[in-house]
């Protein structure tokens, strides 16, 4: 998260010669339990003051979608898509999956505006697992993203094209006991 230290002050004279470099950072686990430490994560730097966008594609029941984001103090920005119901198939109807194409696109645009130093991407790759959006355009998304933001990306079973860009990879797993 070094994109995130770069902040500009009244009285400071240093000026940084380039841009820092954002991250793709990949947290994934088997189960889907551990969007906790992302969350935590994003709060803090958005504490900071940077600008955080938290982005959950297949989760649902609160017809929220991109129009009606949650504002979590000024820098958290928390959008989920506008769905009836939670996703956990590949088998959408068509509104929901006009929604979700919608909040991928406003997802982009965003991004590509540069209104937000990092984003989170949460399940992005259980929705390319269900073919609901395409890996190929994903990496496009990652490659061609502003070089100053950062992005997150969770979710299980991550597609090796996704790892194989990623700067940094977290995976979480469950001890074993006995």
């Amino acid at each position: 998260m070094v994109a995130q230290l770069e902040t500009s002050s009244v009285n400071s004279t240093v000026s940084l010669s380039h841009t820092l470099k954002g991250l793709v950072q990949v947290f994934t686990s088997s189960h889907r339990s551990f969007f906790t430490s992302v969350m935590a994560q994003a709060l803090r730097i958005a504490g900071q003051g940077t600008p955080v966008l938290i982005v959950q594609f297949l989760k649902g029941g609160i017809r929220q979608g991109h129009k009606n984001p949650v504002v979590l103090g000024q820098n958290l920005d928390w959008i989920r898509c506008d769905l009836p119901r939670c996703i956990d198939t590949p088998q959408l109807d068509d509104a929901e999956a006009e929604a979700l194409h919608l909040l991928w696109e406003h997802t982009q645009s965003v991004v590509n505006e540069g209104k937000y130093s990092l984003v989170v991407l949460d399940e992005l790759s259980l929705a390319m697992n269900f073919g609901l959006i395409g890996e190929t355009e994903v990496i496009e998304f990652l490659s061609e993203r502003p070089q100053n933001v950062d992005i997150i990306l969770t979710g299980a079973e991550m597609p090796q094209r996704i790892l194989d860009l990623a700067d940094e990879i977290t995976e979480i797993r469950r001890p074993n006991r006995l």
